[in-house]
């Protein structure tokens, strides 16, 4: 047996007022869309958006169903209508936050892990690391400078490919 360690690495910071001017501006529109959140079951509304190398920045907020694997999250809603409206645009940066309805959250809101898979792939598309900032409705904010960090031993197009060109 062999016995390995994963390290992960992010920055935390204690207020919007100490995110640079792109994150903070990122960050605010996620909120902006954590309000439009058709969110009648769970009543947790989250927002994203997600900024593009040409600088343009697209929202998204999760959308929920009675059925509920038909709704979808703030991330996915925000990523693939990036990518169906500017598909040759690398997807830099992502703030996601969310909106509780008893109190308000405080601690940075981390994106689920179909979410996290989706935003690999966006991230390996244009082999370009993607910034993913987190924060609830108030409280700390984490940065993470690449997928790997919030989903280590992830699966990827070259994972994929090496085991599929054996058939």
């Amino acid at each position: 047996m062999k016995k390995h360690k994963i390290t992960l690495s992010f920055l935390e910071f204690k207020s919007v007022d100490e995110l640079n001017d792109d994150d903070r501006t990122l960050l605010l529109r996620a909120k902006e869309a954590a309000k439009n959140a058709y969110a009648p079951y769970s009543k947790f509304r989250v927002g994203a958006a997600v900024c593009l190398a040409n600088g343009t920045i697209i929202i998204g907020s999760n959308q929920e169903n009675a059925v509920y694997p038909v709704g979808l999250c703030a991330e996915r809603v925000a990523l693939f209508s990036a990518q169906a409206q500017y598909p040759d645009q690398p997807i830099v940066a992502l703030a996601v936050t969310a909106i509780g309805s008893d109190g308000k959250i405080s601690q940075p809101v981390p994106p689920c892990g179909s979410c996290r898979q989706a935003m690999i792939e966006a991230e390996s598309r244009h082999n370009q690391p993607l910034r993913v900032i987190m924060q609830g409705e108030e409280g700390p904010i984490i940065v993470s400078e690449k997928m790997d960090n919030l989903m280590p031993l992830i699966f990827a197009e070259d994972f994929l490919k090496k085991y599929t060109e054996l058939a």
